[in-house]
């Protein structure tokens, strides 16, 4: 086909694989951070709009920054002004649109905790790329998600392929979150709060006044609450109570260790 080269595949297609929604998404998220933002969401725009009027779908405005802003309201849905993983998987039509899959029955972020915790038993804040078919499988057989094996499988490199980047067969957890829904993505609202070891020691030191190593649920919604305020952001009761529930699955009778609580809040989990 001509110009394929020099034009992302597949974004003609009425309906994608995984595997295709994947080289898209590694087209237009040059730098690998994670995010389509900047120049190369104004990339994908145009050649979205491209591929749009070729299909005969075209948009009523003429103006490219009306319909940028146009677009970005209704798809972006956390606000930040970039396009992320999750966001792609509402705007392309996937086959089965398989992260959708996941964003519409992996259940609340608290689920995801507990699935993530039965996998990573050293509390490394990463699971084996060999355990990521059991994790996954156990996502589905919680949301009554009926799957074949084959699909299974096709999730299971895809999602590999995704979130593997550097290939060392780990898969962090802040990661492997960006299968849960934006809203529901709880450490999405950590971004940008991440403490260094250094300072995340002085506040779990801080909020462990008996020196036992962890903390509970009332000594974790001041931590919260704190952290919040210390970075000047809003978060109300609601949520609050919401980051507590899911931060708490980690937790083991009630307790929360600081290695748990480290692997949410620190920019690198703990070695």
């Amino acid at each position: 086909m001509a110009g394929a080269t020099q034009h992302p595949p597949y974004l003609h297609l009425a309906e994608l694989t995984a595997s295709q929604f994947l080289e898209i998404w590694k087209h237009f998220d040059a730098d690998g951070n994670g995010y389509i933002e900047g120049k190369e969401l104004e990339n994908f725009f145009q050649e979205l709009e491209k591929a749009r009027k070729g299909s005969g779908m075209v948009s009523k405005s003429d103006n490219f920054g009306e319909k940028m802003k146009e677009f970005m309201q209704k798809y972006d849905k956390n606000s930040d002004g970039k396009i992320e993983m999750a966001e792609l998987a509402q705007i392309l039509p996937t086959e089965e649109n398989f992260l959708l899959c996941f964003r519409q029955h992996v259940g609340s972020s608290a689920e995801f905790m507990e699935a993530w915790r039965r996998y990573d038993t050293d509390r490394s804040g990463y699971i084996e790329a060999n355990e990521l078919k059991g994790f996954l499988s156990d996502l589905l057989k919680k949301a009554n998600r009926p799957y074949d094996e084959f699909k299974l499988q096709e999730y299971t490199q895809t999602i590999l392929r995704m979130f593997d980047l550097n290939g060392d067969g780990k898969l962090g957890l802040s990661e492997m979150s960006r299968l849960l829904p934006v809203q529901e993505n709880f450490l999405l609202k950590f971004q940008g709060m991440k403490l260094t070891s250094e300072e995340f020691n002085a506040i779990f030191t801080f909020y462990d006044k008996d020196g036992s190593g962890y903390i509970d649920e009332n000594e974790l919604d001041a931590l919260l609450k704190d952290l919040y305020e210390k970075n000047k952001k809003e978060m109300n009761i609601q949520e609050l109570t919401n980051y507590r529930k899911s931060v708490m699955s980690l937790a083991e009778a009630g307790k929360l260790y600081r290695k748990d609580l480290e692997i949410v809040l620190c920019s690198e989990p703990p070695v």
